[in-house]
């Protein structure tokens, strides 16, 4: 899948095939259909620090200027490459911006969990993903609690639980990416959920 919840189509394997053909507009449509579910993993990784300094649409935002810029070595010829490709980029990103936050060696000057209003909506509808299977989206209180237990949790369990509910890969294709057997992310997925469960139940 593309994206969580949403059947490979082909209109999305034709925008693929376009991009990587040098076709400018089909490439604006692959980025806004991937935007919700982009953010959702920026700020899933970003953690309560970086949140407080730095919207995650401006981490977005960079991670589609940077393909926009090197449009003539687009080499993504199906949604799984393009996919794989904005996924590595965008946890590129939060790593920079984490390692200059670290190197400022200040404090942060507002609040931690502060939402973009404009974004909140869709944010909700993609974290709703790794929570439950409705349709629901999640109110701005439930996002701040789901992100403070995403925070709380291993590095490898927040990988492979955002790329499973967050990105939709399938367990082959996160075996791939993390460099794991199936059977290792299956029971990996199976723990992270668990202890993420765990962290929502106890008590702020």
């Amino acid at each position: 899948m593309f994206a969580a919840g949403r059947p490979v189509t082909s209109k999305t394997l034709q925008l693929a095939q376009r991009a990587a053909q040098g076709d400018s507009q089909a490439l604006d449509e692959l980025l806004a259909q991937s935007l919700p579910t982009v953010r959702a993993f920026v700020r899933a990784h970003m953690g309560a620090r970086l949140r407080a300094r730095e919207s995650a649409s401006d981490v977005v935002q960079s991670v589609c200027r940077e393909l926009l810029s090197h449009q003539d070595r687009f080499q993504h010829p199906s949604e799984q490459a393009f996919q794989a490709w904005l996924l590595t980029t965008a946890r590129r990103k939060v790593q920079n911006r984490a390692r200059d936050l670290d190197r400022m060696k200040r404090a942060t000057d507002r609040e931690a969990g502060v939402l973009d209003e404009s974004a909140l909506g869709e944010l909700g509808a993609a974290y709703a993903r790794v929570t439950s299977p409705g349709d629901r989206a999640l109110r701005a209180e439930e996002v701040a609690r789901l992100e403070a237990a995403i925070d709380r949790l291993p590095e490898e369990q927040r990988e492979v639980i955002t790329l499973a509910h967050l990105a939709g890969l399938s367990r082959g294709e996160i075996a791939v990416q993390m460099g794991k057997t199936e059977e290792a992310v299956r029971a990996m997925l199976h723990r992270a959920k668990a202890r993420l469960a765990v962290l929502l139940d106890a008590p702020t």
